[in-house]
């Protein structure tokens, strides 16, 4: 498949699976119009049309994670006017730009004041393009009282698929006429019966949340197959963001991409024997210099994003060293994203993640190791059962005299083991490796505030010396500021460690240890 025809599918594929999970007052019929509706028969109720507005060409909007989508409303933008059709049916409307941005940044307005609960941090971008007229229909019964309302948007999609988006709006005490409905526009083919096809024109390039995809993997596959076709798979996966990176839209873009590349190195990792020694080496130096260039700008904008935190820790006093801080972190960060949006564009960039593209879609190029052949489903049992027991036996090694490298290493094999269960999930039963992976959360959780207080002291400790200040005063107050936040992450740091040996103990759980054994624990002789 061509690689534009891949991150077309990969793009759309979340989008479909979110309005999967919406609300049932909110369904999707495609390949149907307002016409459809004109001649059904919903029993001893009448519908009733309001005019449907002249069709117009529009835009969706919508920020990561898709919470507008999520909630059942719909932002769109067209002839330079927003329009928010509200889970309460309303149909606000106000000036705005297609390009979206953030919603402090809007026109003040009915719906900047409707989308205030939104994410500060996050920005509205588009995700569909589309042709849409809107109209209205109420089923009323003899008397004239109205059981429930309907708000209609007649879609045309950018390549010419049409489609009907109906929002169900009951009125209290007919509940019966929203199941009649619903029942009637499911017979019509709504729900998510024809989903794909209607939303396949739909994506403009919507990047977020493609961290997962679907990878089918054989009981008897080779493992050299299997790791190939995951790094090709999160290849793409990594790409899709990289025009967000550049345009510096959202920090989503670059935490998505490095999430893709961090899945490919820890296949490389992980995947002992699969590749020869040579080759695996060559890989893990390329995935490992794209990474690095993207590490200075994903601390800043943690950094950034967790602001308010900062400012939480410490006293009112010493808030304005801490402004001065951001302030030169924001500076630092500014200029991070300008270096990685060159480097993202440039043509040695560029060549490189062509010919790493080209070298997986060619299997027969890669080097094979001694292990290449074994079949997924044993291999799977053997890396898994191996690294359980080294979390195992580290964690029961740790008590309140152990290094602080100790809890960073079981952090690592934590994850690890986490990627492992997730690449060969498909092999085993869902609800069991779902649950094994939900019984690690919050030991995972723990090591990462454990982890993130080290960074963090690290960062602020070199803080200082590695930036130049206006005068000697705005000198001082920082570092008075900086030294109370470092005092206060290493208390934050010693009490998560104090909870590392609770949480494991949680985790280890009788019904956990024999899960772990009944799903990966290979029988004698076999191993």
């Amino acid at each position: 498949m061509h690689f534009f025809a891949v991150l077309r599918l990969l793009l759309f594929r979340e989008t479909i699976r979110v309005m999967a999970q919406i609300d049932d007052h909110l369904l999707l019929i495609p390949n149907r119009s307002l016409d459809c509706l004109i001649d059904e028969d919903f029993g001893k109720l009448r519908p009733i049309f309001s005019d449907r507005t002249e069709p117009e060409d529009a835009i969706l909007l919508d920020m990561f994670p898709l919470p507008l989508t999520r909630s059942g409303r719909l932002l769109f933008v067209s002839e330079g006017r927003l329009q928010l059709l509200d889970r309460d049916g309303a149909l606000i409307t106000q000036k705005g730009s297609p390009e979206g941005g953030f919603v402090r940044d809007l026109h003040k307005g009915p719906v900047r004041k409707a989308l205030k609960g939104l994410s500060r941090l996050r920005a509205l971008m588009p995700i569909c393009r589309l042709q849409c007229s809107f109209s209205q229909m109420a089923l009323v019964d003899e008397e004239g009282k109205i059981h429930i309302r309907v708000q209609l948007i007649e879609a045309r999609m950018v390549g010419g698929a049409d489609g009907l988006i109906a929002f169900l709006r009951p009125v209290r005490g007919y509940e019966k006429a929203q199941a009649r409905v619903r029942e009637k526009f499911l017979e019509l083919g709504g729900g998510e019966t024809g989903l794909e096809a209607f939303l396949s024109d739909l994506c403009m390039g919507f990047p977020a949340g493609v961290l997962k995809p679907e990878i089918a993997i054989g009981q008897s596959e080779p493992a050299f197959d299997v790791a190939t076709d995951i790094m090709a798979a999160y290849l793409p996966a990594a790409r899709v963001n990289e025009k967000g990176i550049v345009n510096d839209i959202d920090t989503e873009f670059l935490h998505d991409y490095r999430i893709a590349l961090r899945k490919i190195r820890s296949v490389l990792s992980l995947f002992k024997g699969v590749y020869s020694e040579a080759q695996t080496r060559d890989l893990k130096q390329r995935f490992s210099a794209l990474m690095a260039k993207t590490g200075q700008l994903r601390d800043l904008d943690v950094y950034l994003l967790n602001k308010k935190d900062f400012f939480a820790l410490i006293p009112q006093g010493l808030h304005g060293g801490v402004k001065e801080m951001f302030a030169l972190f924001l500076r630092d960060r500014n200029e991070a994203a300008v270096e990685l949006a060159d480097h993202l564009i440039s043509e040695a960039y560029q060549a490189e993640m062509q010919a790493l593209s080209d070298l997986l879609a060619s299997p027969e190029r890669l080097e094979k190791g001694p292990n290449s052949d074994l079949g997924a489903h044993d291999y799977a049992c053997l890396l898994i059962w191996k690294r359980y027991r080294k979390i195992c036996k580290i964690a029961k090694s740790i008590d309140a005299e152990s290094d602080d490298e100790d809890v960073h290493a079981l952090r690592i094999h934590c994850k690890k083991l986490r990627y492992l269960m997730e690449f060969f999930a498909p092999l085993f039963p869902r609800k069991d490796v779902k649950r094994l992976i939900k019984s690690m959360k919050r030991l995972q959780d723990n090591l990462g505030t454990f982890n993130d207080c080290s960074v963090q002291i690290e960062t602020l400790s070199d803080f200082m010396e590695s930036h130049k200040f206006r005068s000697k005063a705005t000198q001082m107050k920082v570092a008075k500021s900086v030294g109370a936040l470092i005092a206060i992450l290493h208390q934050r740091q010693a009490e998560e460690r104090a909870h590392v040996v609770e949480n494991f103990s949680r985790f280890d759980s009788e019904a956990t240890r024999q899960t772990f054994r009944t799903l990966f624990k290979m029988r004698e002789g076999e191993e």
